[in-house]
Parts: C-alpha cells; structure tokens; sequence
C-alpha cells in the first residue's frame, strides 16, 4: 500500500502557480476551447425556452430608446442638437448596454461556475473574460438595428467613425473585463457584488452622457465624466457616426487611459486572489 501509494506520488502532476501576475498566453491558447464552451453555454441558458430569442438583445435598447425619447425629449425638453434624439439616444444604449452586460456578466462569473472551480484546473481568467462574449454577440445584433436607424435617418458616417467601430468596442473591452475581473474575485468572498453590481449600473446609466450630451456639463468639469471609459467612446461614436458634437483628443485619451487602468489593476487583483478562489468559492 505504502510503496503504490509513494509510485502514484511519483507519477502525479502537481499544478503549482508560476508568476502571480505573469500571463501565460501559451496555457490560453490550449485552454483556448473553454473560452468557446464557456460563452456557448451561456448563449444557450440565457435564451433556453425564450420565445423571442436572440430577438432579446435587440428590443432591450429599443424599448429603452423609445421610452428616453417620450420622457427625456418630448417631456424633459433634453436637446440632442442636430439629429434626432432617438439616434442620439440608441448610440449611447449601444455600447452603455455591452458595457453594462458584460460587467454584470462578468462579475458574476466566478460565483456562476463555482463547480467548475472547484472540481478542475482551468486558468480562472477564462471565467470573466468569456462572459464578455456574451455580452458582445448581443452587441452585434443590437448594432443592426442602429445601422437601421442610420438608413432611417439618412446619416451616413465618416471615415473615422467607420476606423474608430473595433477600437470603440476594444475600449469598451477592455474596460467591462477589467472591471469584471476585479468584481468578480471580489464577490467570491463577498457575495454583497451581485447586489452591488446593478446599483453600479443604474448610477453608472445618468453619469454617463447616455441620454443627455456631454455639452450639458460646464466644460470644467467635463474631465470627471471622462474618467468613465464610456464617455469618451460614447461622445466619440456620435461624433464620428452622427456628425453630432466635438472631439477632445486629450479627454478621448483620459477615457482610454481610464480602460487600461481599470484592466490593468482589475488583472492585478485578480491574480493576487487567483488562488484563492477555489477555496473560499
């Protein structure tokens, strides 16, 4: 007994963490289906035994759309300058709603996936990262419709818009999963996230010139809104897309700079606690 079990302890494969904050593209790439699995699985959950489907993902910003036009417009009198206000206000839903999804999604990765967690050895960064795939095929489809909207309204777009799409959807990226990651290692000691993370949401929705333009805001102050990584994308697409409004370059690169922080410390954090997880979890 004593000598098969010293033969078994010889041929184990021990996993032991290498740098804490090292990220090891190669072990990725080989676990590089799980991201896929991940993602799929929760396509197929969310939208098991829906009637409208993916359909989903297109009448949230829509009906959100409709219901900012009558109150925020027609009665709160909210000025949209030169194009109509339910452009104005689907283009700040489109990426408000991917970046807002994917976080919520991603804050609550871990949590969802706990069996996973605590039976096999997968690198646990898949977990947030794949929920925001999610989250960005619902963009995809949302964006049909305000490519609609641009044919509706005879709005064509400018070149940079057109440059501008995959870096805006980057950013947005980039600032969900940094967040996402930092939340999510968060809730797996302190399950407070998952109530925490819509309020975040809904305070993060009239911070952020979703429904109203950035030009509101006394130009001193503008800079804090710019702090959020979605205002600078948001009032960037508008003005690229909409021919609606001007660019700061050096406000446009605090929002960007703000992602890559918020990543980078997300990253951070999460690698610290990494180990952690499937014990607290």
């Amino acid at each position: 007994m004593v000598q098969g079990a010293q033969v078994l302890m010889e041929n184990a494969t021990i996993i032991r963490p290498r740098s804490k904050l090292r990220l090891n593209f190669k072990e990725l790439k080989s676990y590089r289906e799980l991201f896929f699995y991940f993602a799929w699985r929760d396509v197929k959950v969310r939208y098991k035994q829906s009637v409208l489907g993916i359909g989903w993902a297109i009448l949230q910003p829509f009906t959100m759309m409709v219901v900012f036009t009558l109150f925020f417009n027609k009665v709160a009198k909210v000025s949209s300058g030169s194009v109509p206000y339910a452009i104005f206000s689907y283009s700040g839903l489109l990426f408000w709603n991917y970046f807002s999804s994917a976080l919520a999604r991603s804050s609550a990765s871990l949590v969802a996936n706990q069996g996973v967690i605590t039976k096999i050895y997968f690198p646990r960064i898949i977990a947030p990262i794949s929920a925001t795939i999610v989250a960005l095929i619902d963009f995809c489809f949302a964006f049909l419709v305000f490519a609609g909207l641009m044919i509706y309204y005879h709005i064509a777009p400018g070149i940079a818009g057109l440059l501008f799409l995959v870096p805006a959807i980057l950013i947005t990226f980039i600032a969900a999963s940094g967040l996402g990651m930092f939340l999510s290692a968060v809730n797996v000691k302190y399950r407070d996230v998952g109530q925490i993370v819509p309020f975040m949401i809904q305070i993060g929705l009239f911070l952020t010139p979703v429904i109203y333009p950035i030009s509101l805001v006394p130009q001193r102050f503008q800079w804090i809104l710019y702090l959020n990584p979605m205002t600078g994308v948001i009032n960037a697409m508008r003005t690229w897309w909409l021919h609606q409004g001007t660019i700061n370059t050096r406000l446009l690169g605090l929002s960007i700079l703000s992602a890559l922080v918020l990543f980078i410390v997300g990253y951070i954090y999460f690698k610290s606690k990494e180990k952690e997880f499937a014990d607290i979890i």
